[in-house]
């Protein structure tokens, strides 16, 4: 592949030499650099392992737990394509973000599992499973039907499809036995099958109650053993286990992403993940860690108030089931143990109650500046960050190279496309594209190989569809933002002519904001970049009308109905809707508006609508008046106590009432002061003393 040593070290502020075999007969060069203590980067992943191994070879190397390497691919993200010679910038980009330090370490969840395993399927198809873990696993059957082995080398179990809950060393299984016959006590001298006319015993040695037709000469024949009893009550049966393999056709658990530790197979032992599968359960043995990949601050929250719902996203998204409401205590919770770490709920949560931690956002603000600094520092322009998963989108970027290197038809990567591999494609949201788009990015792709829940891809194009809203409307033009579908080497040549789409039209000057921990904090950050770097082009309105997945949005108060209780401002989480102390008024910051709904919800007279929009004007971020009202006075003192019309509304609805009479009714118009005194003033009134 072409490299231009001087245009890379000159963008990355060092010199560098080239070698065309620095693995092979080059090797002594990288054997010097592994004996500095300065930060060592190889841009080849394809030798990773072999990298390594002559750095513990080499007398007098830094240790790898001391100064560890840092490995980035070049070649096929770029080296090798049609655009090879223009890739310069893209080579510097990535060779920049590479030397980043390590994010920081994130507090991890524990899994302890001692190798109990429970196996769930056919009797002979649970038995040639375990006979290929049972060295290494503590194995216990749970038969469905199917012909077992004559040796009992294993316990088994049997009744009613099970109900499992839990995780990785702690899953829950609870089952119902009803078969007259009891597998703890059956020898499997198989004397039942032989005696029972109907057939109805099969090796599984359960009664199929279908087609016995109570002959009990099956009782008669396990006389001595006494496994078989008709009048035997339904008993309920639960255990622990630490892994599950489910060999049955339809899995145990609904949910999208499994839990951890538990296997489903629907073709069985030969289904073409069974090796892989069973190879990865032998080695679940022992304690495990895994990062914790969210943080939740409660006071953000916009999930409910006063046992009304208002954001749901997250709870409707999560495709481990391991967002659950608390609306007692107006949250959600999260279970960390069935977090897979997708972070589509921090996509769509409109607050930034819930954030990604894997990284941080500000880790990942500093490699997006990162990136796109240098490329733009190395002369490149119109750069499309295209984010993808660090397993199956960077092997089908790596396909997408190898194919450009032997097929002059394909394309390749093209220069100005800056590959960025993520844990998940889910886990980056509003924040994190229009950053990137202020930084400098002409467009922001994700690449999706079907690995992804499809609720995912669905939240990813809502929120692109709002990120494309506010630039377009902004006047920027073309397609900034966009997802790509490709599952694996079929849809080469789909995703290389998804790649040569034209660029489309980017800031005129560079952002140069920190990302925040709040997400929130970050849009608007960016947004009032765009708003600076738009400004010369002409508007055509004073708002942008956004999807209705927008998190940005002002409220519509019909002032015919609404009296003024206020109910709305104190269900407001965000505290964009506000009352005023002197003079009874509904006030409103759109800025703060999270589009949660909770208002809409909480108003009696339903006289609240949402509207996603981005207002243009600093008007968005300054208190004004929705709705207001002229005061009530008590009719005593004068005394303004409550509303005009929400006094009128309740004399009308309580004026009827038979506790509201004469003088009862004429004391709602009093404040709360006054209604005391006429109580106890009025001579005609009963008292307590009286009685």
């Amino acid at each position: 592949m072409p490299l231009n040593p001087q245009a890379l070290g000159q963008a990355l502020d060092e010199d560098l030499t080239l070698h065309t075999t620095l693995c092979r007969r080059d090797a002594p060069a990288f054997q010097k650099a592994c004996r500095s203590s300065d930060e060592l980067v190889v841009a080849c992943t394809q030798e990773s392992r072999l990298f390594a191994e002559l750095s513990e070879q080499t007398e007098g190397a830094v240790s790898l737990d001391v100064r560890p390497i840092r490995f980035v691919n070049i070649r096929e993200t770029g080296g090798w394509g049609r655009e090879a010679a223009m890739a310069t910038p893209k080579m510097a980009a990535l060779l920049a973000a590479a030397r980043l330090p390590d994010a920081e370490p994130v507090p991890t969840v524990t899994y302890t599992s001692e190798g109990r395993l429970l196996i769930i399927g056919a009797l002979e198809d649970a038995e040639r499973a375990a006979g290929l873990v049972n060295d290494a696993l503590d194995v216990t059957l749970m038969a469905v039907g199917g012909a077992g082995m004559q040796a009992r080398r294993y316990p088994v179990i049997g009744g009613d499809t099970p109900h499992i809950t839990g995780w990785l060393g702690a899953f829950d299984v609870q089952w119902t036995t009803r078969n007259p016959i009891d597998l703890d006590l059956c020898t499997r001298c198989n004397a039942c099958i032989a005696a029972c006319p109907e057939d109805a015993i099969g090796l599984d040695y359960q009664i199929d109650m279908d087609r016995c037709r109570s002959h009990r000469a099956c009782v008669k024949a396990c006389e001595a053993v006494g496994a078989i009893n008709f009048q035997r009550e339904p008993q309920t049966h639960s255990d622990k286990f630490d892994l599950v393999l489910d060999l049955r056709k339809t899995p145990a658990f609904s949910q999208h992403a499994l839990p951890q530790g538990y296997t489903h197979l629907p073709g069985g032992l030969g289904d073409a993940a069974a090796l892989q599968a069973l190879s990865q359960l032998r080695d679940l043995v022992g304690e495990f860690e895994k990062p914790r990949f969210f943080t939740y601050k409660q006071k953000l929250c916009a999930h409910g108030r006063n046992e009304k719902v208002g954001c749901n996203a997250c709870v409707d998204i999560c495709s481990a089931s391991a967002i659950s409401s608390d609306l007692k205590r107006n949250q959600i919770v999260v279970n960390p143990n069935l977090c897979v770490g997708c972070g589509t709920c921090t996509t769509v949560c409109p607050t930034g109650a819930l954030s990604y931690a894997y990284p941080r956002a500000s880790e990942q603000g500093v490699k997006l500046r990162t990136l796109l600094a240098t490329y733009a520092k190395a002369g490149g322009k119109d750069a499309a960050l295209l984010l993808h998963s660090q397993e199956a989108g960077a092997a089908l970027i790596g396909d997408l190279g190898r194919a450009a290197a032997l097929d002059k038809s394909v394309r390749g990567v093209p220069a100005r496309v800056i590959p960025l591999p993520l844990w998940h494609t889910a886990s980056t949201g509003l924040d994190v594209w229009l950053t990137a788009f202020a930084y400098g990015a002409s467009q922001v792709w994700v690449l999706m190989t079907g690995e992804e829940a499809p609720q995912y891809r669905d939240a990813v194009r809502e929120q692109m569809a709002v990120a494309q809203a506010i630039v377009s409307g902004l006047g920027y033009s073309g397609r900034h933002f966009k997802l790509i579908e490709a599952r694996d080497a079929r849809d080469l040549m789909a995703l290389d002519a998804e790649l040569g789409e034209a660029p489309a039209q980017g800031v005129q000057r560079r952002a140069s904001f920190a990302v925040q921990a709040e997400k929130r904090a970050t849009v608007e950050l960016a947004i009032d970049h765009l708003l600076q770097d738009s400004a010369a082009r002409p508007r055509t309105a004073d708002a942008i009308v956004l999807p209705a997945a927008s998190l940005l949005g002002t409220i519509s108060v019909n002032k015919d109905t609404c009296t003024l209780c206020l109910s709305c401002v104190s269900a407001c989480p965000a505290s964009a809707l506000q009352d005023n102390a002197e003079r009874p008024q509904l006030r409103f910051i759109e800025k703060n508006c999270v589009q949660c709904g909770l208002c809409e919800k909480t108003c009696p007279e339903k006289a609240i609508s949402l509207q996603p929009r981005l207002l243009l004007g600093e008007q968005r971020k300054q208190l004004r008046v929705l709705n207001e009202a002229q005061p009530y006075r008590c009719i005593r003192c004068s005394k303004p106590f409550g509303t005009l019309k929400g006094i009128d509304v309740m004399l009308a609805k309580l004026g009827g009432h038979a506790m509201f009479q004469g003088e009862a009714l004429e004391r709602l118009k009093m404040c709360g002061d006054c209604r005391v005194v006429d109580i106890y003033s009025n001579p005609g009134e009963t008292k307590i003393t009286d009685m």
